[in-house]
């Protein structure tokens, strides 16, 4: 698409949630603004003297090694991300953006979650902006214009960042400052809780520890009656879920209600080649809220020298999170992860790892009996016929 003919965010290219158009809700299309682009990796330039033997591979390699820009401050992030105009200035690669910080936060109240909420560009926001789109009944393509922009200010006016007051339970523990990784010494626990309040914190607001501790660089979060910048996220969905779509090739679920209305969407790691996650439809079976963890290396995988059966406590550092969704595969679910951060960007073991509080969202919308297909990459199926839905929070 020319850029005369149309002003775009480039989030990324690579997801697209194509289906029919639906009637797009009212409203008054904005003139364009000058081109807003996020400036794509390129290679050094060669200089003009001949040099034998140039490997432009070795050098994008050392360019991606480079240290990454200077994060905004504190001031910077909560200025910026008050501002409602779609920014014009390009976006570099590995730099944080308070306009992509405000857009995160009305993705999440939105119900189509970019997972962890930091202020950087990248694939999980461009399968939510693709998720807006087709909620709004507009081209579902994952690129971010003015309509999309303008709708979501309107619809959530509310500001991106809000003050809390840290509480009595939020720093009352107990904690596990030192998580074990080895599974032995993690049966030995009483219970995988949260390693810190930090960590408690970043989960409640949705945001990474990064951003939590960048917004408040002088605040004690251990104390109860701090109060500090938290991002404004909104409740959780209401819509019950009846249907959902596990897409393995652009790695995220999409959840429907009766009406076929998309009403939540999730970036999710699903399966690995070692272990691939289910194909064809499968019924959720069972749902659990701070499930403990049954490892059974003779059934599913073995993890390093362990070769007997451990019990592992709830907790939101159990391998599967704080909450587990059966589906009628033995062995197989929807769960949550210890590491939030690395939602769409690791494997699994088979099954679909949403962040903590996408999996405890989902958890209350679903119930036994609900269908989840797994859409396999290049299938070469349609995708899911989508209903546009969004509402004001």
């Amino acid at each position: 698409m020319s850029v005369r003919l149309k002003t775009v965010l480039f989030i990324t290219a690579a997801y697209f949630l194509s289906g029919p158009a639906h009637a797009q809700p009212e409203m008054r299309l904005l003139e364009p603004n000058p081109v807003v682009q996020i400036a794509p990796l390129q290679a050094p330039l060669l200089t003009t003297q001949p040099e034998p033997r140039q490997d432009p591979i070795g050098a994008l390699i050392e360019q991606q090694k480079a240290p990454p820009k200077p994060r905004l401050t504190a001031t910077e992030l909560i200025a910026g991300s008050e501002v409602q105009a779609l920014a014009t200035a390009p976006l570099g690669i590995g730099e944080q953006s308070a306009m992509i910080l405000r857009l995160q936060v009305m993705l999440d109240r939105a119900h189509a979650s970019p997972g962890v909420i930091d202020g950087y560009n990248g694939d999980n926001v461009a399968k939510a902006v693709a998720a807006v789109e087709a909620m709004l009944g507009l081209l579902a393509d994952g690129v971010l214009d003015q309509q999309v922009w303008s709708t979501l200010t309107l619809t959530h006016p509310a500001p991106p960042l809000t003050t809390y007051t840290i509480k009595p339970e939020d720093v009352a523990g107990p904690f596990v400052p030192d998580m074990p990784k080895d599974y032995a010494e993690m049966a030995k626990l009483e219970r995988l809780a949260y390693r810190d309040p930090l960590e408690l914190l970043a989960e409640k607001f949705h945001m990474s520890e990064d951003l939590l501790r960048q917004l408040n660089p002088s605040a004690n979060l251990s104390e109860a009656g701090t109060a500090i910048i938290v991002a404004n996220v909104a409740g959780p969905a209401s819509a019950k879920v009846v249907r959902l779509i596990a897409d393995k090739g652009k790695r995220r679920l999409l959840g429907f209600d009766a009406s076929g209305t998309l009403v939540v969407s999730y970036p999710a790691t699903i399966g690995s080649s070692d272990l691939p996650s289910p194909v064809g439809t499968h019924l959720v079976r069972t749902i659990a809220t701070d499930p403990e963890y049954w490892y059974r290396p003779k059934v599913n995988f073995q993890q390093g020298n362990n070769t007997q059966a451990l019990r592992l406590a709830p907790g939101p550092n159990n391998p599967v999170g704080s909450a587990w969704i059966g589906l009628d595969k033995p062995t197989y679910g929807i769960h949550g992860t210890p590491s939030p951060n690395k939602i769409d960007k690791t494997n699994s073991h088979g099954c679909v790892r949403l962040t903590n509080w996408d999996v405890r969202e989902l958890a209350k919308l679903v119930q036994p009996g609900v269908v989840v297909t797994f859409l396999e990459p290049d299938a070469g199926l349609p995708e899911p016929e989508v209903v546009g839905s969004i509402a004001k929070r």
